[in-house]
């Protein structure tokens, strides 16, 4: 019983663990909420949206990214890249899958007070 438990609380910890910003702003994406995303935000962003690149304040961000979310209703995220090594840097890349096609999301978080929040956004089309 012991090994058992111990195998158990090995893996909870490690998932845990594996569990990080990167994959919480994949899930905001995934589900389309640019509330839950602005979260992240610092208090400026950097975003591109297919061509389209402006600094903004947070909330201004999240109205553009709630209106492209209406245009482009997501059905799912899978991250192709993260790079989670550097304590104060923070980047991910994923595809997301919309009813109206795929898309690159690329985004750069910093830490910023002991918390990592996003700078940068770019949405471009999938080519692959």
């Amino acid at each position: 019983m012991k090994p058992a438990f111990t195998i158990l609380f090995l893996f909870l910890f490690k998932t845990a663990l594996s569990f990080d910003v990167i994959d919480e702003v994949s899930n905001a994406f995934k589900t389309g909420n640019s509330k839950e995303l602005s979260k992240y935000f610092s208090s400026t962003i950097e975003l591109s949206i297919l061509n389209e690149e402006e600094i903004y304040s947070g909330s201004q961000a999240e109205i553009i990214l709630k209106d492209f979310f209406l245009k482009h209703p997501p059905i799912a995220t899978k991250i192709i890249h993260k790079v989670i090594s550097n304590a104060n840097y923070k980047f991910g890349v994923l595809v997301l899958t919309t009813s109206k096609g795929n898309f690159r999301v690329s985004y750069e978080l910093k830490n910023m007070g002991g918390k990592f929040l996003i700078n940068q956004i770019r949405i471009e089309e999938n080519k692959a």
